[in-house]
């Protein structure tokens, strides 16, 4: 991975290490939601809320739009894929290091034999 790659996956998990992200990321990917109508589901001031949705929009996971006077936000599904991505490609190098120390495991116990 690139430096840029890296500062990418860095706002991307930072972004959804959150809980109330998380919470935010899935209601926004169901549909889109104005930030008020987002704030009134938490136990927060809307200024809190806010926040959260600019970590968000910040990592790409969201974005905004203006309706009146309302900002819409709705969820970037493909940014959230390359979420699921970067967590295979991690998961694709541990299987790697499993299936290295199956095979260590096998040769020993055939050697032993």
């Amino acid at each position: 991975m690139s430096g840029d790659d890296e500062d990418r996956a860095d706002a991307l998990f930072h972004a959804l290490s959150d809980r109330t992200r998380r919470d935010i990321m899935r209601r926004v990917l169901a549909g889109e939601h104005s930030v008020s109508a987002l704030a009134a589901n938490y136990d927060m001031s809307f200024a809190a809320v806010q926040k959260h949705v600019a970590v968000l929009e910040k990592a790409g996971l969201l974005t905004k739009r203006r309706s009146g006077r309302e900002q819409l936000a709705s969820g970037d599904v493909t940014a959230v894929r390359s979420v699921g991505s970067m967590l295979t490609d991690l998961e694709q190098v541990w299987r790697g290091r499993i299936a290295r120390i199956d095979e260590l495991i096998a040769s020993d116990s055939t050697e032993e034999n």
